[in-house]
Formats: C-alpha cells, structure tokens, sequence
C-alpha cells in the first residue's frame, strides 16, 4: 500500500509524515543540483521524471518490504509543473514536456498513481503562521507554495472525480489499516489521460 500526503509548504504533512509514518517514510527530496528548466526545459523535465520515479521506485520496495510506504509528497510530482503553468510561472510546453515523459514512465511502470492520497488543505494566514514558527526550515519560495494551493486543490479534486474512493481530504489521527491490495489501476494511461482530460486550462491569475 503507498499513500501520498500532500499538501503546499508549511501545512504540516511532514510534521504529520515523522509522527504517523516514520518507519515507512519515503521523504520529500531534490536532487543536489536542480535541473533549470529556463536553459533546457526537455532535459529538465526529463531529469525531474527520472527522479521523480527514483522515489517512486523507493516507495514499491519500501511497499514490499513492510506492506506500507508514506510519501511525503507524490512521487508523480506532476502536479508541480501544472500549478506553476496554472499561475503563470511556466510555460504550457513546460507541462506538455513534462506531461510527456511522465506518461513513457507510467507505460514503464516507473511511475504511478498511488493507492490513497491525504491532501491537507490549509488557509493561507495559518500557513504563513506556522512558517514563521517554524525557523529550524528555510522556506525560500513560501510566496510562490502560497500562490500555488488553489491550483494543487483542484488538481486533487480532479484525483477524486476519477479515483473518489482513493482522495481523503485532511491528515487522520493515525494511520489507515494497510490494504494488502493495491490499486489495480496503479500503472492505467488510459485513467492518466481522462484524469488529464479533466483538468481546468490555465487559470486567469494566481
């Protein structure tokens, strides 16, 4: 069973993620040097599948090793680049490219929807709140997670049109009992590309 905890920076579903999951947790986690999709926005998006699918990949063997496996944030990470084309911080052949290479890993099975996804929706005031608490984290790009919540909200809305029994809104108490079956449709393109077909166009503003 893998289940993705999502939500924008200072939410709290790392906090969540060390005090519910640690022995299952697969953390957030960037490569040392990012790519720049400004000089090469194919090879950027390339680089960002294959390491996206790395923590996929970190997560199935977490799953077969102990039954569960916690992300703290989703290995698809497709949502990103859709939330930043969304406020205008991306271009839309950006998200086509990456739209792209993320299908191949999917028909690969490199990459995958997950069995559950906890999205911990938050009102910006709070957040902001608990980031200025929050000084042990450098949140550099805070501004921008801020601009990007409408757009991941609805990106998990459209998670919950095609998947409905798959999407909890809000981080539990304790961890769900693990289901020893996985998601059947773990690897489908054809739901990848209606829950594609889904999604809003590019919004008008942040």
């Amino acid at each position: 069973m893998i289940i993705v905890i999502e939500g924008i920076s200072a939410a709290g579903k790392t906090t969540w993620c060390h005090q519910l999951a640690g022995e299952y947790l697969i953390k957030e986690s960037y490569p040392e040097k990012r790519p720049d999709r400004h000089a090469d926005p194919s090879e950027a998006a390339r680089l960002w599948t294959e390491w996206n699918a790395k923590r996929w990949s970190d997560a199935v063997a977490m799953e077969r090793a102990k039954g569960l496996a916690v992300c703290d944030t989703d290995p698809l990470k497709l949502h990103f680049i859709w939330a930043l084309w969304q406020v205008g911080e991306a271009q839309e052949a950006d998200w086509l490219s990456q739209l792209e290479f993320t299908r191949a890993a999917v028909s690969d099975r490199r990459l995958g929807f997950a069995d559950r996804y906890m999205f911990k929706t938050i009102d910006p005031l709070l957040a902001q709140q608990q980031r200025d608490r929050d000084t042990a984290r450098p949140r550099p790009n805070f501004g921008l997670h801020l601009r990007l919540h409408n757009s991941l909200v609805r990106w998990y809305e459209t998670i919950a049109k095609v998947m409905p029994e798959r999407l909890v809104w809000g981080l539990p108490e304790m961890l769900p009992p693990i289901e020893m079956t996985a998601n059947p449709r773990r690897y489908d393109l054809p739901l990848l590309d209606r829950f594609i077909g889904l999604l809003p166009g590019q919004s008008a503003g942040p």
